[in-house]
């Protein structure tokens, strides 16, 4: 009794295995069966063996290869009403073996179930370069629970409790550090060379490497919610949508697949009657037609490029959201930048304070910072923290009004206050006297932008405050290396024309506009682009959001873990390093440049297959090779970009 048990359980597992395989591994199998039953065949075949036994071989090569394209290009056909390569290649077998090449048409369908089976394999690897991200996050965490510190699944993490990261771990999730200081390397998410010095109330993500300092985090983001998974789900969204090219040639390819087909049949029937041809020798000319004229490689040379390119860039931390921006980008003439916290640091810093009218210094520290605290601009942010560092307290304000592009208004222990830019006085009719227009303009002229404190009540200047930002290391070279690929590169700030006219000077702009509101920055890139057409807008994806839809390309700067950034911005910069624009534009070329090598080689190895099945002799093993090695070559050409030095 055991022993057919055990015959039977054997059995059972070996006829199971084969469904429980993946894609690839399925495809790799047919391919393998498909060629051993083709020289099994042909063996049968030379060694004068019974026609059956050796059609019996062929047929199992067509089933093993001609099946699964055979599924596919039905599927096509019925859901979609399209005809594909897939029923082409199928149809030239089948027509092959009706005229008593079954050897020829058995090798068309292994070389052509070996070119798909290599395409899914080398976009296979796309996928996984891109998976191969998740790794980076390791299985468990080191939680604080129920008084102790234990090892738990890190699917089971919830938002609030305590993860322990010790020197040389990865972090687990993201959070922010409650306890602790520590270098972090960063590269796998935000592309930074350099680790970054956390301390407590830092941002961390999972995935990146924790330094020397053992850190206490406290987790703000489920695993499914971090923003490495963020990256991860965008990269595989991104390579799914497809480039205007790729949409073109798809379309394309429908109606080229269909007049294949028919020239076939015009071949067929054609030859006999117009150059009297043989039945049997104009059909196998139309089945040379069918493989010589499909254009496997030339609808495979987009997408392979496009996908390699998306993925290349991930790694570096540049999020592209589909190939038509990478598209886009290649053809970008001008590159407006928003000025704070894009093209400057954004951390700005209060420079100098002048005391109006008889105040007390310390008192307008207290004014200024009650009003400010209630606001989350990069100048307010300044004021406040140059107030704390005096050791100042303040009271609490009432009636806050953020005033966009202008200021604030509120009240302060009784008093109505009016603090921000000139243009909040002017629209109000408010008047700034000679001699504070004067110093106004001297600070400006530095680069200072400068906040103006009005008493609203007894309608008097409490204060005037010049407060810098400074530029990013990097943010002249890149400017530069931009112009030198032809492209003009624009700022957009709400600042005045003395400040803008600073800055621009420093950074070695091509153009500046200034004075903008909010809105006014979208009129601007409408500007833009009737001049140079496609303008990409680089910001932080947050304040400019309406500016960034409205470029052909939006580019959300140093958004590591900012959810407006990656939903708004059609480029995500995780870094706050500017070089990644001109990586990313040069990426872009490249990948153009790739795609046009393949359309160029695919179109012309069409020309020469077709060519030479009217003008000489081609044997259809012949004409196979070269339609499917061409195709298995564009998808090398673009898998190239994976590594690709740009």
């Amino acid at each position: 009794m055991s022993q057919p048990t055990a015959v039977l359980t054997t059995t059972k597992k070996s006829r199971f295995r084969f469904w429980t395989m993946d894609a690839m591994q399925r495809d790799w199998f047919l391919t393998g069966l498909t060629f051993v039953a083709l020289v099994l065949g042909y063996g049968l075949e030379k060694w004068g063996q019974a026609p059956l036994a050796s059609n019996l071989a062929y047929g199992v090569a067509y089933l093993a290869g001609g099946i699964p394209a055979l599924i596919s290009g039905l599927k096509q056909l019925w859901y979609e009403h399209e005809l594909d390569v897939d029923l082409l290649m199928v149809s030239a077998a089948l027509g092959a073996a009706y005229i008593g090449h079954a050897a020829e048409g058995a090798m068309l369908l292994f070389l052509f179930s070996l070119s798909n089976t290599l395409q899914a394999y080398a976009l296979d690897r796309n996928r996984r370069a891109i998976e191969a991200l998740l790794d980076l996050r390791p299985p468990v965490a080191t939680v604080h629970r129920e008084g102790r510190w234990v090892e738990v699944p890190v699917e089971s993490l919830q938002v609030g409790e305590r993860v322990l990261v010790r020197p040389g771990e990865r972090f687990p999730i993201d959070g922010v550090v409650l306890q602790g200081a520590s270098e972090v390397d960063q590269s796998p998410i935000t592309g930074e060379s350099t680790p970054v010095y956390k301390e407590p109330g830092s941002q961390v993500f999972a995935g990146t490497v924790n330094g020397t300092g053992a850190l206490e985090v406290q987790v703000t983001r489920r695993v499914e919610d971090t923003t490495l998974a963020k990256i991860v789900r965008m990269v595989e969204e991104a390579q799914e949508s497809k480039a205007r090219s790729q949409r073109r040639l798809e379309a394309f390819e429908r109606r080229y697949a269909v007049f294949v087909l028919a020239m076939a049949g015009v071949l067929t029937v054609g030859l006999p009657l117009a150059f009297g041809y043989s039945y049997h020798d104009a059909f196998y000319k139309a089945m040379l037609w069918l493989v010589a004229a499909s254009p496997c490689a030339l609808v495979i040379s987009t997408p392979a490029s496009i996908i390699a390119a998306l993925a290349h860039a991930a790694r570096r931390g540049i999020l592209i959201k589909g190939g038509v921006y990478l598209e886009d980008m290649a053809t970008l003439r001008a590159i407006a930048f928003d000025k704070t916290g894009t093209l400057t640091e954004g951390k700005p810093r209060v420079r100098a304070l002048k005391v109006l009218n008889g105040m007390d210094e310390n008192e307008v520290w207290r004014w200024l910072a009650a009003l400010e605290a209630h606001s989350e601009h990069a100048l307010a942010k300044a004021i406040v923290q140059a107030a704390e560092a005096r050791g100042i307290t303040w009271p609490q304000a009432r009636e806050v009004r953020a005033l966009p592009g202008r200021g604030v208004e509120g009240q302060v222990e009784g008093h109505t206050l009016w603090i921000g830019n000139l243009r909040l006085f002017r629209e109000r009719g408010v008047e700034l006297p000679d001699e504070l227009q004067a110093q106004m303009q001297a600070w400006e002229e530095e680069g200072n932008t400068v906040i103006l404190a009005y008493d609203a009540d007894h309608g008097q200047w409490i204060a005037m405050i010049a407060i810098a930002d400074t530029l990013r290391p990097h943010a002249r070279e890149v400017i530069q290396t931009l112009q030198g690929m032809g492209i003009k590169v624009i700022m957009l700030t709400g600042d005045n024309e003395r400040v803008a006219a600073s800055i621009a000077r420093q950074a070695g702009l091509d153009a500046y506009i200034a004075n903008l509101l909010p809105e006014d920055k979208v009129t601007a890139i409408e500007r833009l682009r009737e001049e140079y057409e496609n303008v990409a807008m680089v910001g932080d994806g947050v304040n400019d959001a309406p500016a960034l839809a409205k470029a052909t390309v939006g580019i959300a700067m140093g958004a590591g873990g900012t959810d407006v950034a990656l939903e708004t911005a059609d480029v995500v910069l995780m870094g706050d390093d500017l070089r990644h624009i001109p990586y990313a534009i040069r990426l872009a070329h490249k990948t153009r440049r790739t795609i046009q090598q393949n359309l160029a080689f695919a179109i012309a190895t069409i020309v020469v297959l077709v060519t030479a099945t009217f003008l000489a002799d081609l044997p259809l093993p012949i004409a196979t090779v070269g339609h499917e090695g061409s195709t298995v070559a564009v998808v090398l050409n673009g898998l190239r970009l994976l590594r690709a030095r740009i």
